[in-house]
């Protein structure tokens, strides 16, 4: 699908991209911290000099956010948001914050030069609190794939899911279960209050609604 809506600030937005040529974006795990930064550093209205951020150093709250963000999830060659913009064309400048950002990175990291990310990104709007929290569900249970590629089609092991899914770093999913109980990059209250079942137990529930071959994945076609 391509990339044709009107951002609006208030409504919400399933944005994805993948790397180019289905290419692995993120190598090894200093990649996977590297973009979880991005997301912190570049969500910020003010000017952005790319090499002299403080990686890795002490955060600061004084910030002008460009969107909130609700939900993600990084996988090897792509990664699915959940945003709002919070002023207009917010969305626009924090996507091509941390795509230029971090295609800069990786290709110096791995001297490669060229695109990373595979055109342009793919906007979706979410017209519904009820969709907002099937795609939650949706976006969280990705990383299943990369424990079973056919887990939907085969019997698989539920709890082994569950424990590979709460250790999985490289998503929101630990703050809706209430691993963790704060996030510097999440929008902790536009989540409370849009989604439509409590955080923890009772999403914890909700992830196992989905246990192979019950249903569908949220009705939401797999990319």
């Amino acid at each position: 699908m391509g990339r044709k809506v009107d951002f609006s600030v208030g409504y919400f937005y399933h944005i994805y991209n993948r790397g180019v040529d289905k290419r692995v974006i993120f190598s090894d795990e200093s990649d996977y911290f590297r973009f979880i930064e991005t997301l912190y550093f570049f969500n910020d209205d003010k000017p952005t000099d790319y090499y002299h951020l403080n990686w890795g150093g002490p955060t600061s709250t004084e910030r002008d956010r460009l969107v909130g963000i609700l939900c993600y999830c990084l996988m090897p060659n792509h990664f699915h948001f959940i945003l709002t913009p919070l002023k207009e064309k917010g969305i626009q400048k924090f996507m091509q914050k941390i795509s230029t950002g971090y295609a800069m990175y990786f290709n110096e990291k791995y001297k490669r030069s060229g695109s990373l990310f595979e055109g342009r990104y793919k906007a979706i709007l979410i017209d519904s609190d009820g969709y907002f929290t099937h795609l939650t569900r949706y976006i969280h249970l990705n990383p299943v794939k990369l424990l079973y590629p056919d887990w939907k089609e085969k019997s698989v092991k539920w709890k082994e899911i569950e424990k590979f899914l709460k250790g999985y770093k490289w998503s929101s999913l630990p703050f809706y279960l209430k691993i963790k109980k704060k996030s510097n990059i999440l929008d902790t209250e536009l989540i409370k209050n849009h989604l439509v079942i409590k955080l923890g137990e009772e999403y914890e529930r909700f992830i196992g609604e989905v246990r192979p071959p019950q249903e569908d994945l949220c009705g939401i076609d797999r990319k």
